[in-house]
């Protein structure tokens, strides 16, 4: 798929996926973006002009958005890794570094065909994490950078330099983050404060300190409970507002705030709204899914994210967020049409925020991020996550 260099100037034929009829338009495209939106020629010219794509009636959606994925460490497309190591967060952090050389992680052709099995599952916007530790210093970065250059401009992919192992507790992992920073990387990361590095004030300082010095985002993981969790949140916010970060801080995970009582995540979630502290889930199975309508009604923003694909953590993860939508709508007992449509507005074009782009709605002026899907409507997408049919990314065919 990363080969492709077909520019469609035009995909005819295909349904808009917040229509509510099933009227057919075209939709033109230019360098990347799409020029006009018109109802649909087929019937007049029934074969499509060589640069023109034939949509054959399909639904259109946006791009979906992976907001939080760690392609740089999976095993897809080598034999069968069997779980080993043990079940804790630190257990899986020793057994990934005792195996990760014996595998070839990081690997450039690894990563890459990672990226062609997220464009198969109709991904066009990603947000990564990248180990960063003493192992293998910044190579991780670079293997990515690597596999996303062969997509050229069609993916839109950014990275989040993740300190996997701890920040203040592996002295020389902060200068690397630094490091990253300086050359370029669009946002640091940082893990659990609090039981990774058993100095929640300590790494909260450092990392959103060298994000008020270098200009780059902060992307932390959260995985602490209930009141030890929402003290961290507090405390990045207390940074947030102090250093001037607004708009440029998440939270990844943040299980605790569906932990605390619902007066308690009032108040975080309004002040997290003020600061534009955004959030991203996996949808775990067996715990609380964070609250969409209080999410909304805060207006905080919020994406979903496949976490690991595949990897040394967990055998699972195929790379396909809206999986990951239907997890998530089906965790939270989500079944009205109005529901399901906000799930996969999150999923795709409403959360393109998350990855530096604008927000896509298969408007005339946005990105030409398509996704075209034989359903009968969004919601039908969504309970029953049909085959990607085509992915078009920034203009060009990946897929189809």
């Amino acid at each position: 798929m990363s080969s492709s260099h077909l520019s469609p100037s035009r995909v005819r034929n295909v349904r808009p996926w917040s229509a509510t009829g099933t009227n057919a338009v075209d939709i033109a495209i230019e360098d990347g973006v799409i020029t006009a939106v018109t109802p649909s020629s087929h019937e007049i010219a029934t074969k499509p002009l060589p640069d023109e794509y034939d949509g054959r009636g399909l639904l259109a959606l946006p791009g979906l958005v992976n907001a939080h994925a760690h392609i740089d460490k999976s095993w897809w497309g080598l034999p069968w890794q069997s779980y080993g190591g043990e079940g804790t967060t630190e257990g899986r952090i020793r057994h990934e570094r005792a195996r990760r050389g014996e595998i070839g992680m990081p690997s450039v052709e690894i990563t890459t065909r990672v990226l062609d099995q997220l464009v198969g599952h109709g991904t066009t916007a990603i947000r990564t994490h990248v180990d960063v530790d003493l192992g293998i210093e910044l190579r991780g970065i670079d293997a990515v950078r690597e596999a996303a250059s062969s997509f050229g401009d069609a993916l839109a992919v950014q990275i989040v330099a993740f300190p996997q192992d701890g920040v203040l507790r592996r002295p020389g992992v902060l200068a690397l983050l630094e490091r990253a920073a300086r050359d370029g990387v669009e946002h640091i990361g940082g893990l659990d404060p609090a039981t990774i590095d058993r100095d929640p004030v300590g790494q909260i300082d450092a990392i959103l300190g060298l994000s008020a010095e270098h200009g780059v985002g902060v992307d932390i993981h959260l995985h602490d409970p209930a009141e030890l969790g929402v003290f961290q949140i507090e405390l990045i916010l207390d940074r947030v507002e102090r250093l001037g970060l607004q708009n440029r801080v998440n939270i990844a995970h943040g299980f605790a705030v569906a932990q605390i009582d619902a007066g308690h995540r009032r108040e975080l979630l309004a002040r997290m709204a003020a600061l534009d502290v955004s959030m991203t889930t996996v949808a775990p199975l067996r715990l609380p899914q964070l609250p969409l309508h209080e999410l909304d009604e805060a207006g905080v923003a919020f994406a979903f994210g496949t976490d690991g694909i595949r990897d040394l953590w967990s055998p699972y993860g195929t790379g396909d967020v809206l999986g990951i939508a239907w997890q998530f709508a089906r965790a939270s007992s989500l079944v009205h049409d109005d529901d399901l449509r906000r799930v996969m507005e999150i999923a795709s074009g409403a959360s393109a925020g998350f990855v530096g782009l604008p927000t896509n709605r298969l408007h005339v002026g946005d990105r030409a991020d398509i996704v075209l899907v034989d359903a009968e409507n969004t919601m039908d997408v969504l309970v029953r996550t049909p085959p990607r049919e085509a992915v078009i990314a920034n203009g060009r065919l990946l897929l189809g």
